[in-house]
């Protein structure tokens, strides 16, 4: 009944969410004199705190309408080109001219582990000048009716695969976090069924290939528990009314919760900041919290079988890196990967999936040629930083698109030396 309790919680807070919206609106308003007080912007601060603190945030929009191609801005459309129920394919279109060569194809496979895909907002922002960009953007499963079915880890390693044939011929994927493993996992199993579509290349950044490596607090946790004590205390039903009603789901708010006591020190250090900011009426830097809370506060549920199968599979077992991971009853043959060049990156602070565990992949896909193959850590970032941020946009991207055009199988520019600077590459 938890959920119950939170949705009931959260509904009988909405009056007063409603009343302190209003009195921080009469605070602002520029024809109360107290509002140009320190005293009426404090109260208008305080409520505004309050009412961000107690909302449920909606799924954020990507908003990238344009970007700069050649030095021109060009116009940038999303579209759905692929949908399943648990997951939609968005491709960012961009209005370039028709006698342009193309760029390489990309797919971001964002993580399902908590919250929306727009969290790659800047990871798509930094590529998209350079690469065709399509991005796995996830549903949230108490939105998904239980009439369409279970979702697990063998269901996204499939939608992995469809993904690449709906894209074609060449396509590199990027991986950030936890789909490391279910896609390492569905290249393996389109090598093995020689499949003319696998990609080009795949990137893993910052994943959970074998987290017996280096182990943070979120490895600790999993292996201290069973998948029962899982079962037993993260796992709820959907309540009435939403469109997954019943369906057994780990809840969005609970994840949030585990998230933000990481780092809860953090977190209040924020808000508090936040407060002062306000009453300082300093509105840049209060929009910048405003916008880093309303992408990292919207949290969506996961199914219960993906959840579950991808503890046991990736945190407790380590059955990717022991060679014991099934697909479909199949094993997964990472040994079969020959023809895909891969680059794996790590944050030098990552206190999610520590310094090795990505790199591990080289290790258990030893046919892969050296010539194509790359690993590279990020100095002075944490685990948010080897996706988004200034270093990303400027010592990492442009290793993903030099790494993607050097392995490109059609046409391209000469090759990329291997040679980095300015961090660790082997």
């Amino acid at each position: 009944m938890f959920y119950q309790l939170y949705e009931l919680n959260h509904a009988a807070m909405a009056p007063v969410r409603a009343a302190a919206d209003a009195m921080r609106l009469a605070y602002e308003n520029p024809l109360n004199p107290y509002s140009q007080t320190t005293m009426g912007r404090a109260v208008a601060a305080g409520l505004e705190v309050f009412e961000r603190m107690t909302r449920r945030y909606a799924k954020p929009s990507f908003g990238l309408h344009s970007t700069v191609v050649d030095g021109e801005t060009v116009a940038v459309m999303e579209e759905i080109v692929w949908a399943k129920p648990f997951c939609n394919l968005l491709h960012f279109r961009r209005d370039l001219p028709a006698d342009r060569a193309p760029d390489q194809k990309i797919l971001l496979v964002a993580p399902m582990s908590g919250h929306y895909a727009t969290l790659l907002r800047g990871t798509v922002e930094a590529l998209l000048p350079h690469a065709e960009i399509y991005i796995t953007d996830w549903v949230d499963a108490r939105m998904v009716p239980l009439s369409d079915g279970s979702f697990d880890l063998d269901d996204y390693i499939d939608y992995v695969i469809e993904m690449l044939h709906e894209i074609g011929a060449g396509a590199h994927v990027v991986a950030v976090c936890q789909p490391s493993v279910p896609v390492l996992a569905a290249v393996a199993v389109m090598e093995a069924a020689e499949d003319p579509l696998v990609p080009a290349s795949m990137v893993l950044m910052g994943g959970p290939i074998d987290t017996r490596i280096n182990p943070t607090a979120v490895n600790e946790l999993a292996q201290n528990h069973t998948l029962e004590w899982f079962r037993d205390n993260v796992i709820m039903h959907v309540p009435w009314p939403q469109p997954g009603f019943s369906r057994a789901v780990y809840p969005g708010f609970l994840q949030l919760s585990g998230f933000m006591s990481m780092n809860l020190d953090r977190h209040l250090i924020a808000h508090k900041e936040f407060f002062e900011h306000l009453v300082k009426n300093d509105g840049e830097s209060a929009e910048k919290h405003r916008d880093f809370y309303d992408e990292y506060l919207a949290v969506m549920d996961l199914t219960e079988e993906f959840y579950l199968q991808t503890v046991d599979t990736v945190f407790i077992k380590h059955s990717l890196p022991k060679g014991e991971m099934t697909h479909r009853g199949e094993p997964v043959d990472t040994t079969a990967i020959r023809r895909v060049a891969l680059l794996t990156i790590e944050g030098e602070n990552d206190d999610i999936s520590g310094l090795g565990q990505t790199r591990a992949a080289h290790t258990i896909c030893p046919n892969i040629p050296e010539s194509l193959r790359m690993h590279y850590m990020q100095p002075d970032v944490g685990h948010y930083g080897v996706f988004n941020g200034s270093r990303f946009r400027r010592e990492i991207a442009p290793r993903i698109l030099a790494f993607a055009q050097k392995h490109a199988r059609t046409g391209g520019k000469a090759p990329v030396k291997r040679v980095i600077k300015g961090g660790k590459a082997g």
